[in-house]
């Protein structure tokens, strides 16, 4: 079920772009009264997921969009991103134990920074990654 508001941004695939999607999920983090502690959680997760769309999911590709939804909750928001998908989210996700020459330390930085998190393959063939930022944690 959806919240009672839904934002939908659409932006280019091309860095700088993701900070639009940031202050966006900032600014209904504050207006949902999250903690200013927690909404610098809401930006990190939310501009690194969307850095990794970018970067990975369109390989830069500024022709191809990433798009955003945040959705309002009575208990969270809820911010899903999807790319086109030209390469795959890993099914094992990395760990720094592993060593810091490994890709993909920010998708373990966003699962410890929200409280829900998935993701996944989209109806058209990209990938989506789901978070969840409870409003009563931290």
């Amino acid at each position: 079920m959806k919240g009672k508001n839904v934002i939908l941004i659409r932006f280019p695939s091309e860095l700088g772009y993701e900070k639009v999607a940031m202050a966006s999920a900032a600014t209904v983090a504050a207006r949902m009264g999250f903690p200013p502690a927690r909404i610098e959680d809401v930006k990190t997760a939310v501009a690194e997921a969307c850095t990794n769309a970018i970067e990975h999911g369109n390989e830069l590709d500024g022709s191809v969009p990433v798009l955003v939804e945040l959705s309002e909750r009575s208990t969270c928001l809820e911010v899903v991103v999807s790319d086109a998908g030209r390469k795959r989210i890993p099914s094992c996700l990395p760990h720094p134990r592993l060593g810091l020459q490994q890709r993909g330390l920010g998708i373990f930085l966003i699962k410890n920074l929200v409280d829900e998190f998935d993701f996944g393959t989209t109806a058209q063939g990209g990938n989506y990654l789901r978070m969840c930022l409870n409003l009563a944690t931290h």
